[in-house]
């Protein structure tokens, strides 16, 4: 294989059932090899997330180095997990879990990203499906991280598609604006995977029932048991979800654009977000390149973002489901 097409990626996560969805795709994927995983409030508090993706990681017999991130965004106030989505540990309210046998990374999830774009200069992907707060933090450490990385990859925004949290913001990018607004005009290769896809792609519940069949395994049955609470959320929240009974499979497309990106129809240009007021937390991309706006913030120097605008939802999730089916998992 070509070391250029294996996808060596770090994980920065706030898991989180749909979290962990990405993540079970991502260790089960053979062109990807996950060097680490930075956990940040969101879906849960930080603390929980450190302990979720540990235990993700263990009980699919996996050691991936995992460290904690920010506690709350840089600017405003923070606001309480919603249990009412995940559950209040974040994976559907387990009913029990295996004592962890691993500890966290010590260093912050910030200098984690550094050292590995350090060691490893245009080889790690970033990976980003929560809030951005990390990402900003590890911008502060090293300027030149944008060189550094091969690219990254956020699952937040939305341009077209209406706001989950507002008539137009999309959660991650509203739980931390104002580092969302520095990760945008970072200048490194940047492709947002925002709701105008993400609703496109529709997972049911028997996906899930299936793929832990097939396995007979713990990690598959934690996420069964996760995707199902999380679905519940879903199916009476939209309709059409319901008539599936299913769930968005938000993160997990992030992993999809970043091996299979000829599934997506992308448009180009800058991005900014709106950080205070009722339009807080929303993403506006500059869709005319030929206009110069007065307002400030639109100079020519803005840097672009990859925006993906539509998805083969069919094929993401026939390469979930293979790729969650293959033989990826220990005993």
């Amino acid at each position: 294989m070509n070391p250029r097409s294996r996808h060596r990626v770090i994980f920065d996560t706030d898991p989180g059932v749909d979290d962990a969805m990405a993540l079970y795709f991502a260790l089960a994927h053979p062109d990807i090899e996950l060097v680490g995983i930075t956990t940040t409030f969101g879906n849960v508090r930080v603390e929980q997330a450190v302990q979720n993706a540990l235990y993700l990681c263990q009980i699919a017999g996996r050691t991936v180095p995992v460290a904690r991130g920010l506690a709350s965004p840089w600017v405003k106030p923070g606001e309480a997990p919603p249990e009412h989505i995940h559950g209040a540990d974040g994976l559907g309210n387990l009913p029990s879990r295996q004592a962890l046998r691993a500890q966290a990374d010590p260093r912050s999830a910030a200098q984690f990203i550094v050292d590995a774009a350090r060691e490893r200069p245009g080889e790690i992907s970033l990976v980003a499906v929560g809030p951005l707060g990390n990402l900003a933090a590890a911008l502060k450490l090293e300027p030149a991280l944008p060189g550094l990385l091969r690219g990254v990859v956020l699952m937040g925004g939305t341009v077209l598609e209406p706001g989950n949290v507002s008539p137009v913001a999309e959660a991650n990018i509203w739980n931390d604006p104002h580092a969302a607004d520095i990760v945008f005009t970072a200048g490194w290769p940047l492709t947002m995977v925002g709701l105008d896809v993400t609703h496109r792609l529709i997972l049911p519940v028997t996906l899930f029932r299936e793929i832990a069949r097939h396995h007979q395994h713990l990690a598959t049955d934690t996420l069964l048991h996760a995707v199902d609470f999380y679905a519940h959320f879903y199916s009476q929240r939209f309709a059409h979800v319901g008539q599936v009974h299913g769930c968005f499979g938000h993160d997990v497309l992030a992993f999809i654009r970043l091996v299979a990106p000829g599934l997506f129809g992308t448009v180009n240009g800058p991005v900014r977000v709106a950080t205070e007021g009722p339009a807080a937390g929303q993403t506006i991309l500059k869709r005319l390149p030929e206009l110069h706006y007065p307002h400030p913030g639109w100079e020519p120097h803005v840097p672009c973002t990859e925006a993906c605008m539509s998805v083969d939802a069919t094929a993401a999730a026939d390469l979930f489901r293979q790729t969650l089916l293959g033989d990826w998992l220990t005993r």
